[in-house]
């Protein structure tokens, strides 16, 4: 009886104690709880994830995939906000919205283990442009797990990541673009492009472990395609360990340079409009080189300013893909012309020379004698030289055939074959000789050239393919080192019929002017890699159309009705320029092009009758001026192409007429507005004196309304780098 009172008396007590406690907060009227909402933030964007509790009471609630949240609250409150080492407190006041942008702490390494826990690990890291890049590594000491490896592991473990489970378990890295359904991450597992429903089917137990980069370096490493972000991952036998450590030197960002001071460009001056009655002749090479769109791309993507004379106009357009028709006769190639408006200059207008070159059939095409050529002197170090360079030749060792064959000669001391001619079937061979180089001593390009040669020529392919392909810097300074010397050791060269490709990496000291004069001079082409996509992009997925050349030395030649055109002028193009005289000369060399090839030239045109800031009448000539009976009214132009077969000595001619047939520029194609969209971004770049409108604004308007035929994304990366620009 006396532990029932005992017991009674405690619960009474019990009772007057809590009410006390919860009374004055259900009765109060004077400070009622209402709803707080807002948006949780970082430097990089609104936060899906964050957790936001009132302090000292279990009230809580997490920001939706927006940074959105709602919860009761009361003045006077303190509300806490974290996610991921990042902690803010505000009081809630008279206002019913609260903003927090939290501030980013020191880049984390985050250690799972199993499915059960995480624990952290902090990593100061210095960095001189926008990166946050995390590492999720899996414990082998965790017990094994039988259910399937799964994003959400990752999910909220890493600042930034964000997963969508409402759609397919889409990953997302904030801060990199607006937050929109396509803005999904890359997968890359094994250095391999993947699927976030493959990378789901992996289990814990085999993934080494997982890099989330984020910022500008997904879209250095991946262009277009990492501008989102990328996952990177390592499976425990996907690839041996030299192979993973060489992957993940591309993905350091606090390795690579920003220091541009020391690279190498040519000087020369724009083109100037001309009149047809002086300079009846326009006469130039063809290029099918893109290296100076992909080093404009590297300068935007870290931020930095494009150097004027990096930007080359012709390889900016050359770089897209253009929709023409493929040629029906005997000829190589197909002329496609377009005449419209120009957006920059008001009352000038532009003309458009399309050419396409055949698609040739990967059966038939020629046997491959390739030569690797390949610098591994000690400025070839940088994670975005060598081990970029590897990467990139294992692209291009994977196109190979049953009956082409592949060596390879390295230079840096000294010049030395490292692997001698082998066939494409054995691959591994050829991969494990590439995975052997490492970067250290000098340069001595000039006998990496001659020897080069030498092994294509003693495995010479009669009616092949027989190529150099020089992988460097471009960085000679050893031996042949000057821009003359190694002009005239090539032009030597290219009288063996060896073609020549010279693929472009790194930066810092990066010499493009000696890398031109290689590719000019020697029977090639060039591009210069800034990432990975690149790489896919000229050795894998244009693999035919830069390794295999289906004319040489092609060359055109327009001549202007002066009764339509009052003054021209060639946009880009400055440095393949020719003589009138040399369009017939079979001496002279010029551009090649290859299978399912496009080229595009653009001449700016002031017409007759129009007045112009650009141009000055001159008096007529007394002897020049011959009167031509003929009716040549309802032509712009006559034009002129010369190329040889890729083994042939003689130039064969084709000739067509432009009729004087111009549309307005809202009726164009949408390769004529996206090819004059880059045409007049590069104008910018160079800062050209010869165009009136500059505006970012007005080329990304009418690159869009040249972007659907996009399939690659190449056209959106390019609106993105107009819009990095301002």
């Amino acid at each position: 009886m006396k532990n029932v009172k005992i017991f009674s008396l405690g619960i009474t007590m019990f009772l007057v104690f809590l009410s006390f406690k919860t009374v004055p907060y259900l009765q109060s009227t004077k400070n009622p709880e209402k709803t707080i909402t807002g948006i949780v933030s970082d430097e990089l964007g609104p936060i899906s994830g964050a957790n936001v509790n009132v302090l000292g009471t279990l009230n809580s609630t997490i920001t939706d995939f927006d940074g959105k949240y709602s919860i009761k609250a009361k003045e006077g409150d303190i509300l806490e906000f974290s996610y991921i080492g990042m902690k803010e407190t505000r009081k809630v006041g008279k206002a019913n919205v609260i903003n927090v942008q939290l501030k980013a702490a020191a880049l984390e390494e985050v250690v799972v283990v199993g499915a059960t826990g995480i624990k952290r690990k902090n990593e100061e890291t210095t960095t001189s442009y926008s990166v946050t890049n995390n590492r999720v590594v899996f414990d082998e000491s965790a017990p094994p797990l039988n259910q399937n490896y799964s994003p959400q592991t990752i999910s909220g473990k890493v600042a930034g990541l964000n997963i969508n489970s409402t759609n397919n378990e889409k990953i997302i890295i904030r801060g990199n673009r607006s937050i929109i359904d396509e803005n999904k991450a890359l997968i890359i597992v094994d250095g391999k492009i993947s699927t976030t429903e493959k990378f789901q089917k992996i289990t814990p137990n085999d993934i080494e472990s997982v890099d989330v980069v984020k910022g500008a370096q997904g879209a250095v490493l991946y262009g277009e395609q990492g501008a989102n972000g990328l996952i990177v991952a390592f499976t425990k036998n996907g690839l041996t360990q030299k192979e993973k450590e060489d992957f993940k030197k591309l993905i350091k960002p606090d390795t690579i340079p920003v220091d541009t001071s020391d690279e190498d460009y040519e000087i020369f001056l724009e083109n100037e409009f001309e009149s047809p009655k002086q300079s009846p002749l326009s006469t130039f090479s063809i290029d099918v080189d893109n290296a100076s769109y992909t080093n404009i791309r590297r300068f935007l993507n870290y931020g930095q300013e494009v150097p004027k004379d990096a930007v080359r106009v012709e390889e900016m357009i050359n770089f897209f893909k253009y929709d023409y028709a493929q040629p029906k006769g005997n000829h190589p190639f197909a002329i496609e012309t377009e005449y419209s408006d120009c957006p920059w200059n008001e009352n000038h207008r532009l003309l458009k020379i399309g050419l396409q070159g055949k698609e040739i059939p990967t059966q038939n095409l020629p046997h491959s004698n390739f030569v690797f050529l390949i610098d591994v002197s000690g400025s070839m170090s940088s994670p975005n030289k060598l081990p970029l360079l590897k990467e990139a030749m294992k692209i291009l060792v994977n196109q190979l055939r049953e009956k082409d064959k592949v060596a390879i000669v390295v230079y840096a001391g000294a010049a030395g074959l490292v692997l001698p001619p082998t066939s494409g079937t054995k691959k591994e061979t050829i991969l494990n000789a590439l995975d052997q180089l490492q970067a250290g001593g000098s340069t001595a390009g000039g006998a990496g050239i001659q020897l080069a040669y030498k092994i294509a020529q003693e495995n010479f392919i009669k009616g092949g393919n027989n190529r150099i392909i020089l992988a460097t810097d471009g960085d000679f300074n050893v031996g042949a080192s000057s821009d003359n010397d190694m002009e005239r050791l090539i032009e030597e060269k290219r009288k063996s019929g060896v073609f020549l490709t010279c693929l472009g990496f790194g930066m810092g000291n990066y010499k493009d002017s000696k890398m031109e004069i290689l590719a000019d001079k020697g029977n090639g082409n060039y591009a210069y890699i800034d990432n990975i996509q690149e790489a896919n992009r000229f050795l894998g997925k244009e693999f035919k159309g830069s390794m295999f050349a289906i004319a040489k030395d092609v060359k055109i030649q327009i001549e202007f009705n002066p009764k339509h055109v009052q003054s021209y002028r060639l946009i880009g193009y400055e440095n393949r320029k020719l003589r009138p005289e040399d369009f017939k000369n079979d001496a002279i060399d010029a551009g090649e092009l290859g299978s399912g090839h496009t080229v595009t030239a653009l001449y700016e045109i002031i017409p007759v009758g129009v007045q112009s800031d650009f141009f000055q009448k001159t008096d007529e000539l007394k002897y020049s001026n011959v009167t031509n009976n003929q009716n040549y009214s309802d032509e712009l132009a006559t034009i002129k192409f010369r190329y040889k077969k890729p083994d042939g000595e003689k130039s064969i001619e084709i000739v067509q007429t432009i009729k004087d047939q111009s549309v307005a520029l809202a009726q164009s194609s949408e390769d004529f507005k996206f090819s004059t969209a880059v045409a007049w971004f590069g104008l910018k770049l160079r800062d050209s004196k010869l165009i009136h409108k500059k505006s970012n604004a007005d080329i990304k308007v009418l690159a869009k309304q040249g972007k659907s035929k996009d399939t690659e994304g190449y056209r959106a990366e390019f609106i993105r780098l107009v819009d990095a620009l301002n």
